[in-house]
């Protein structure tokens, strides 16, 4: 199963492994109330395209597609395909915004894959 929740939200004993997938530490979060397994940060957004995108729900589609294109070609989302394959994982982020953030478009593209394997 692959969740998301945010950064912000408490730890709990059903999130598996939890994996923070922005690339920049959520403010005000300590690491250690964080109770982060791995911190993921070369598949967040370019800085370009999350400064691009700013969180604008306008932006959202051209955003999801932008962000799927720079996944191509990312080790990254292959090892967070394998993790979630063999285990629960919670994509964890910072954003504000539970609708329009990257760990919106990385969990679809990740049930998407592993559907495919299975």
């Amino acid at each position: 199963m692959i969740r998301i929740k945010r950064a912000y939200d408490r730890p709990t004993t059903d999130d598996g492994l939890r994996i923070l997938v922005d690339r920049i530490w959520p403010r005000g979060l300590s690491k250690e109330n964080a109770h982060l397994t791995k911190w993921l940060k070369e598949i967040a957004p370019s800085t370009a395209l999350r400064q691009w995108f700013n969180h604008d729900p306008e932006k959202w589609q051209e955003f999801q597609y932008k962000y799927t294109l720079e996944l191509q070609n990312n080790s990254a989302l292959t090892e967070l395909e394998q993790l979630a394959q063999q285990q629960d994982v919670t994509l964890i982020y910072a954003a504000k915004d539970i609708e329009h953030n990257n760990a919106v478009v990385l969990q679809q593209l990740l049930n998407k894959k592993i559907d495919k394997s299975i």
